[in-house]
């Protein structure tokens, strides 16, 4: 009961005018986000990071989640009509969304993603408010050695899970803990690796580093390597579902569902895995198959869909409980969190309690508004693909230049936001995943904090992480995160080459 009263003083703070006024803001951004190639919610979320200077926090977190549930909901729609998926989470929707798109079916493989993504994404809400209390309850009783523990555990599987190499993502992650060690020192007090520059004194901005990162050296990495491409449009039928569309997609909603909302509780590395399984669930379990890959099957785009946005939501339960983002997105929400000087973690639901609450009322609110904006606007969603690459990656560029000066109204953090914009254009090229950075200069400095408690507790013996049952669990966890995914790698091989 005492959720539900919670909920309820939630959608008091998310309902009024200003706070609903945001969530539409970030929902049709986000919207639009998703439908254009190229720009995903990261980028856009890191691009806007700076208007956390101006803002109130509850209004800047409302409209931040919005743009990143916008974003899945919208990357469906060019997946569709175009074959051009607006995210890595909708490359699964294209393959049977355009077949149905080419044989005259775009309206029905519309609708099943924009209402599958409405179904998955308000029962993984429920799912938000019923666990992340408990979760975090559960949380608050650790110590220390735990909280070091679990944020090693954070390390682990963003460095090691995100991106195609291990051995890449633990390099990222080196790269942001060290940035993340520039400034003063927490507890003597010096300087640390300032190269005697005073305004490195307080450390690298993380807003900087986000923006350098994803949405400077997202454009430009488009303008050096990427290609013109010349998308061809499908005819746009109607958006509506016959009877016989309905009884095969509610299943599928159902079932992309179960498989997608676990995926985003785990640091498991985004939307990519349980959309592709939905996929193969839904090829597997369908009575006549031959539409598969043919004419586009509805349980195609129906599964994978709702798998996608169940994962989305589900991912605010890690981050909300224990300050672990899963996902691009979720780590520079993170760095968003603390702009405002709020650590997500077990801490979070005591010490900011109205944001929180707040934030999940809007997670239904903003479910409803993208039913509304993406059902009824598909059309003008599509006329967004229209504006010349070159204007749009120009206007990024503005942007974020403008909002980083903006925040210390500093010559040398333009000079540095290019600089990161350059690493970031090495990083992709070599394909090193850029997530672990963020996390590590977020998490780098608690982390290092936590380490020097632990061994304060154990009087200078790291046998203090070995004597709590919680620390040896997490301990174990790490180690099977790294190891077991190299031992299965070894064992198919060997049962390939028999």
């Amino acid at each position: 009961m005492d959720i539900f009263n919670q909920l309820l003083q939630g959608f008091a703070t998310a309902a009024t005018p200003i706070n609903l006024l945001w969530c539409f803001v970030g929902c049709a951004l986000g919207t639009a986000v998703g439908v254009l190639p190229g720009i995903g919610p990261a980028v856009a979320v890191a691009m806007l990071l700076p208007i956390t200077v101006k803002v109130e926090a509850t209004a800047s977190m409302i409209f931040f989640a919005g743009i990143y549930y916008g974003a899945m909901y919208g990357g469906s729609t060019t997946s569709i009509l175009l074959n051009t998926p607006g995210e890595t989470a909708s490359m699964v929707t294209a393959m049977e969304g355009n077949k149905m798109a080419k044989s005259g079916r775009a309206g029905a493989a519309l609708a099943t993603a924009a209402i599958g993504s409405f179904v998955a994404g308000t029962i993984a809400t429920v799912l938000v408010t019923l666990f992340a209390p408990v979760v975090a309850d559960f949380a608050v009783k650790l110590g220390p050695p735990e909280y070091f523990m679990l944020m090693l555990l954070a390390f682990t599987t963003v460095s090691a899970v995100l991106g195609k190499s291990a051995v890449r993502g633990l390099t990222a992650l080196f790269v942001g803990l060290a940035a993340g060690l520039v400034g003063l020192d927490q507890i003597t007090g010096q300087a640390r690796y300032t190269g005697g520059v005073p305004e490195m004194l307080d450390g690298i901005e993380i807003v900087l580093v986000a923006v350098g990162l994803f949405a400077v050296a997202e454009a430009m990495y488009a303008v050096l390597y990427e290609g013109r491409v010349v998308d061809s449009q499908n005819k746009l039928s109607k958006v509506h579902m016959t009877a016989k569309d309905w009884r095969r997609s509610w299943p599928a909603w159902l079932r992309g569902t179960a498989i997608g909302a676990p995926f985003g509780c785990i640091p498991a590395g985004g939307t990519e895995i349980p959309t592709f399984l939905s996929y193969a669930t839904e090829k597997k379990l369908a009575k006549d198959n031959t539409e598969f890959g043919t004419k586009g099957a509805i349980e195609g785009v129906a599964g994978p869909e709702a798998a996608n946005n169940a994962t989305v939501t589900a991912a605010m339960i890690p981050l909300l409980t224990l300050g672990i983002p899963t996902s691009n997105t979720t780590a520079i929400l993170l760095g968003a969190f603390q702009n405002y000087g709020i650590q997500p973690g077990p801490q979070l639901f005591t010490s900011s309690s109205a944001l929180v609450w707040a934030l999940i009322a809007s997670l239904y609110i903003g479910n409803v508004m993208l039913l509304v904006l993406n059902l009824p606007l598909v059309g003008l969603w599509v006329k967004l693909l229209k504006i010349p690459k070159p204007y749009l990656y120009a206007g990024i560029l503005i942007f974020a230049t403008v909002g980083v000066y903006g925040m210390r109204q500093s010559a040398f953090d333009l000079f540095l936001l290019y600089g990161i914009g350059v690493l970031g254009v090495v990083m992709r090229r070599f394909d090193f995943p850029t997530a672990p950075v963020v996390v590590g200069m977020i998490l780098g400095p608690l982390a290092e904090a936590q380490f020097r408690n632990a061994m304060s507790i154990g009087e200078g013996s790291a046998m203090v992480f070995l004597q709590r049952p919680m620390s040896v669990t997490l301990l174990v966890i790490v180690v099977a995160v790294l190891v077991l995914p190299r031992v299965a790698k070894v064992l198919s091989a060997r049962r390939a080459r028999q």
